[in-house]
């Protein structure tokens, strides 16, 4: 098994202002050649939107875009015309196949948003973009992972354009699972939302992530209340 460690401290940041984002991989003027991606996870930002601010209209193509709130909620609108609200408790993809254009704005007057945006390559380029928004309520299950993506479509979850699996866990201290890779050649990489987890030797805290491969199966245990997201995706792209 190897693995990587990216250390909370150790991610990009850029402060605009209106928003504050740490970034675990090469983003925008955040530029480190060792941290690009892991396999096909290209990018993963904790982003803070202040009070009725957010992202202009702009362009994507040929990418699958999750949106996670974690606190608060985000107004989503595309050239697909798609308009919806998201919210702790949702996820959201876009997949942007051919191109597409969007915004997301915290139209709250008085509260900030904070979220997961992440990117992963897809399996089949130019595609038609379409646009999917699960809310993940009726999924959780306390102690266990429970899957939120897949690339399955009739499967629990939101459907990726990709050989990945998604999953969140909201575990008590002293839990513990294992993690058993769904296909052949992929890797995991977990985000600790909050709490602490050992894997093996490798303790993790508030915003560490771990990249895990040439494995099979892993075991998680949980040192504190420990809520966590699971991303397994292919490690060739």
């Amino acid at each position: 098994m190897n693995t990587i460690i990216h250390k909370a401290a150790t991610r990009g940041h850029a402060s605009h202002g209106w928003l504050n984002s740490y970034h675990t991989f090469s983003f925008a003027n955040y530029h480190n050649p060792k941290r690009m991606n892991f396999g096909a996870l290209r990018v993963l930002n904790d982003d803070q939107v202040i009070a009725g601010k957010g992202f202009g209209t702009h362009p994507h193509s040929n990418m699958e875009i999750i949106s996670i709130p974690l606190e608060g909620d985000l107004e989503h609108k595309d050239s697909m015309g798609n308009i919806a609200v998201i919210k702790k408790g949702d996820l959201q993809i876009l997949s942007a196949g051919i191109g597409i254009t969007h915004s997301e704005y915290n139209k709250n007057q008085n509260k900030e948003v904070r979220f997961l945006q992440i990117w992963i390559f897809p399996k089949e380029r130019n595609i038609a973009p379409r646009y999917d928004q699960v809310s993940l309520k009726d999924y959780t299950i306390e102690n266990e992972l429970y899957q939120v993506v897949s690339p399955n479509k009739e499967d629990q979850g939101a459907w990726i354009n990709q050989d990945a699996w998604f999953y969140l866990g909201d575990f008590n201290k002293e839990k513990s699972i294992n993690y058993q890779i769904q296909k052949e050649g992929n890797g995991v990489y977990i985000f600790v939302l909050e709490g602490t987890i050992e894997i093996g030797s490798n303790k993790l805290e508030k915003r560490d992530g771990i990249g895990i491969w040439d494995t099979n199966t892993f075991h998680i245990k949980a040192s504190h209340a420990t809520n966590i997201l699971l991303m397994e995706v292919p490690m060739s792209i």
